[in-house]
């Protein structure tokens, strides 16, 4: 059964990926606007460095974050001047580096949402007065409501399954950066296989289920 240190690590794992994903789904959300829409020549670029975690190691992905938010890194002399502290080995650390590792989740289906709008309905909210917030949240938001609920379900259960990166940015601390994922790794070095399996197999039920729900997402058509 389940022990205590195993219900902390899962308590943990739901509030990062549910905090990473809160997060993701506003940053970036304008991101996918914008590739969905520039003709800008850095569309290219941008979107080769939103894929970068889809194809690094994610231990390369930590190690830079590390280096980065490090006392000798740019980004962690920024929070020390700050009075923040360091962000490697806090659960703040462990969202910014979730928040990378699963960017291109929240970011392609949400592209992808807004380039299948077309021009059309914008224009037509346009002619009828509408600004481009009120087109926005009247036009946009309904017709790619599957856009952002695949962005949520793929960032969500992208941070939960997180290994490389979260041991690398937030190391095994109990009750503060130790995940469900480095909680396996632990009962598997203590060969302690019973628990292991609980956490597991709870974790292949878990991707069974948001697979599934992916599956029914798409349109009846895709999904023959």
């Amino acid at each position: 059964m389940l022990s205590t240190e195993d219900w902390a690590a899962i308590r943990l794992t739901l509030e990062l990926a549910t905090v990473t994903t809160v997060l993701l789904l506003v940053l970036c959300t304008p991101l996918a606007w914008w590739l969905a829409h520039t003709a800008s020549r850095w569309k290219g670029p941008v979107g080769a460095v939103v894929a970068l975690p889809l194809v690094l190691p994610p231990t390369v992905i930590g190690f830079y974050l590390l280096v980065t938010m490090g006392p000798s890194g740019p980004v962690g002399q920024l929070t020390e001047w700050l009075g923040l502290g360091y962000l490697p080995f806090t659960f703040p650390g462990l969202v910014v580096g979730s928040i990378i590792y699963s960017l291109p989740f929240a970011v392609q289906p949400l592209q992808r949402a807004f380039e299948s709008l077309g021009q059309r309905p914008l224009e037509v909210a346009a002619t009828l007065g509408a600004s481009k917030l009120d087109t926005f949240f009247t036009v946009v938001l309904p017709m790619a409501r599957t856009g952002f609920v695949t962005a949520a379900v793929l960032s969500f259960a992208h941070t939960v399954g997180e290994f490389g990166v979260v041991l690398m940015i937030g190391g095994n601390i109990p009750g503060v950066t130790r995940v469900v994922s480095v909680q396996i790794y632990d009962h598997v070095e203590a060969m302690d296989y019973a628990n292991a399996h609980w956490l597991a197999g709870g974790m292949v039920v878990f991707s069974f289920v948001v697979l599934m729900l992916l599956h029914w997402l798409q349109p009846s058509k895709e999904r023959a």
